[in-house]
């Protein structure tokens, strides 16, 4: 595709608002994080806020971070709006209103379900992560250690430290240019990926001692429900690699993590091994992501909701 012009798009506008989908992830709170240094540094005669839920901790890379913004202030117009690595408008939650009222909308994504609900849409479905696609869109006279340290960490999060099929000849390229620039990635991989506190590891070790296999032990499901979640005082932040270790079970194609949100309501994550597009089932549900991570919300007991994924997996299982 044609790539856009970016600081073009955003020309002498004086009031710039940026978002990121609810429950921001790596890959959302990175580029938002680098999104906002960089527009700061290149349009330093616009006012720039940036619009999250609240960043988990070990998310918060750079001083940034605190500038977030939570609320919604009733009659405020942006002359643009920019939205990142959310797949359609209603995951921006709060700022969806900010988003219809502004004079001018774009829209960066790698998410191949995106619904391109902006004037502008740039959505590169081949790329690994929203921070790749905003890295090749940037003016590399403006990058900083900050940004780089928030790209990188995007990158390494929506690929699973470069293990995930998304990964490529070019997301490597980019990771060395990055690391070139200083990124302090052992580190960074460590704090933001990897390290879990002690309630972290608790419920990890509940998910898999739980955990059931189906299917003839082809797909793995783990279950949460809010009452096991305030027990062990952690939130949907905390379950972050759960369901990378249900995946790599032996033996196992699809691993399915299920976790409450409100009564009957629950949250579903699927990550696949390759045999399943487990894309086209969180789109059936109202759901998106990537053929081998994708996710969606759904509605009724524990059991209904087994019951109505399972057979979505068994049928490319078979065919």
């Amino acid at each position: 595709m044609i790539r856009m012009d970016l600081l073009k798009e955003v020309g002498n506008a004086k009031l710039i608002g940026i978002a990121g989908h609810m429950r921001p992830d790596g890959d959302c709170a990175g580029s938002c994080l680098a999104l906002y240094r960089y527009l700061s540094q290149a349009k330093k005669d616009a006012q720039i806020d940036f619009y999250l839920e609240e960043i988990p901790e070990k998310l918060r890379i750079t001083k940034d971070a605190a500038k977030v913004k939570q609320s919604y202030k009733e009659g405020r117009v942006y002359d643009i709006f920019i939205s990142l690595d959310s797949g359609s408008l209603d995951r921006l939650g709060f700022a969806e209103e900010y988003f219809k009222n502004a004079r001018k909308t774009i829209n960066i994504d790698h998410h191949i379900s995106n619904t391109n609900f902006a004037q502008i849409n740039h959505v590169v479905a081949d790329a690994s992560s929203t921070c790749e696609v905003l890295y090749e869109l940037m003016d590399k006279a403006y990058l900083n250690i900050a940004i780089a340290k928030a790209l990188y960490m995007g990158i390494i999060h929506d690929t699973g430290v470069f293990k995930h099929s998304n990964t490529t000849k070019r997301t490597m390229e980019i990771a060395g240019s990055l690391i070139e620039m200083g990124v302090p990635f052992s580190e960074m991989i460590d704090e933001t990926f990897y390290r879990k506190d002690y309630h972290q590891n608790q419920i990890l070790g509940r998910c898999l001692l739980e955990s059931i296999l189906l299917l003839d032990g082809k797909c793995i499901v783990s279950t949460l429900s809010r009452k096991m979640m305030e027990f062990y005082e952690v939130e949907s932040a905390d379950l972050d690699g759960i369901i990378d270790q249900l995946r790599i079970t032996k033996g196992v194609e699809v691993a399915i993590l299920i976790y409450e949100v409100d009564f009957h309501v629950y949250k579903v994550s699927m990550r696949s091994n390759g045999a399943v597009d487990v894309r086209k089932i969180a789109v059936y549900f109202g759901g998106g992501g990537h053929i081998m991570a994708a996710g969606c919300t759904m509605h009724g007991t524990l059991h209904d909701v087994t019951n109505n994924l399972t057979p979505h997996i068994e049928f490319q299982l078979k065919n």
